[in-house]
Parts: structure tokens; C-alpha cells; sequence
């Protein structure tokens, strides 16, 4: 069964933002746009790039409204040493979620059980808590923060404008589509 347009479930999670060790739970998310992005560890290799490219384009991300949720398995505490101790994770001012029993990564389905982390997921959740993009790479592979930008901007454009759909390659201020049977084979 697909996660798209499903509720996240609920979750109580402790987080390290800022210096300080914060609680976040599905409440938090209801009335903006939020953003879950699972990664399997802390003081690994492909991590640390993915989030310091969400570090260097957090403003943008902040200008629309989209709050971002780092996630692993690890602890909040684990969090807070890699932060003191890595100059790339130094940068985040966004909240580090600590999934050590993994709620989040089962209610997500991003759990490789066996090894006890989390794949490289991202979500993309809208204002009413339901999940609107789903991604998930092999943990060999690392996102792109401009790319995940492109593609809220999307997603909050569809959910602005009912009725109309972002065709490929779609980016602010493009044309976008009315779906209708006129359409059919013309595309």
C-alpha cells in the first residue's frame, strides 16, 4: 500500500535543534508544509553531504513555509556529538530527529530491520499532515536539496491550485496542466 495521501501516524520523538534537546511529535507538523528525510546513520559518508546540502538551502526551504526533520536511528544525543564534532553538521539549524526504537522509520517504511537503520527516505508532508511525495534511494545514492526544492514548490502548487497538475521538468512559474479529455493523446 502506497503512503501517498496518508495521515502520518502518530509519533512522540526527541530532537536535537539549536543546542538544546526538543520534543517533536505529528502535531507539529499540522498547518505547514514539513519535510521527513530518514538517513541510515550519524558519522558516516554519504550522510553528512546530503545534510549539509539541506543546511546551505534551509533559508529556501523556510521561505516556503517548510519546516525540515533530519531523521535516523541513532539517538539525540548521538546527534548532539556529531553536531559538535563535524563542521559539515555544525551548519543545521533544522531539527535532528533521534528514531533509537524506530517508530518513525516502521511508520514511515524506511526500517532495514535487520540492520537496524533507516533508507534514504524522503517525505513531503502538506499542511494537513498528509504525505505528498515519497522518495526512497539506495543508500549509495545521495539527494539533492535543489532538486527536493523543485519538487515541494510542485506540490504546494497543486495543492494551491485543485485541478491543475505540474507536467516534468516543472518549475516555478511554468505552464502546467488542466487535466480534461481534450488532452488525451495530444500530449
Amino acid at each position: 500500500m502506497s503512503l501517498i495521501n496518508t495521515e502520518v501516524k502518530p509519533f512522540k520523538a526527541q530532537a536535537f535543534l539549536n543546542g538544546q534537546f526538543i520534543e517533536v511529535t505529528e502535531a507539529d507538523l499540522k498547518g505547514k508544509w514539513s519535510v521527513f528525510f530518514f538517513y541510515p546513520a550519524d558519522f558516516t559518508f554519504v550522510c553528512p553531504t546530503e545534510l549539509g546540502d539541506l543546511a546551505d538551502n534551509y533559508a529556501e526551504f523556510k521561505k516556503l513555509g517548510v519546516e525540515i526533520y533530519s531523521v535516523s536511528t541513532d539517538t539525540h544525543f548521538t546527534h548532539k556529538a556529531w553536531h559538535d564534532s563535524s563542521e559539515e553538521i555544525k551548519k543545521i539549524e533544522y531539527p535532528m530527529v533521534g528514531d533509537p526504537t524506530w517508530t518513525l522509520a516502521k511508520n514511515f517504511e524506511v526500517l532495514i530491520e535487520a540492520a537496524g537503520l533507516a533508507d534514504r527516505g524522503t517525505f513531503v508532508i502538506d499542511p494537513e499532515g498528509k504525505i505528498q511525495i515519497v522518495e526512497i534511494n539506495a543508500g549509495g545514492i545521495g539527494r539533492d536539496a535543489q532538486e527536493l526544492l523543485r519538487k515541494v514548490k510542485a506540490a504546494q502548487y497543486v495543492h494551491a491550485h485543485p485541478g491543475e497538475v505540474c507536467p516534468a521538468k516543472w518549475k516555478e512559474g511554468d505552464a502546467t496542466l488542466a487535466p480534461s479529455i481534450d488532452l488525451v493523446g495530444k500530449i
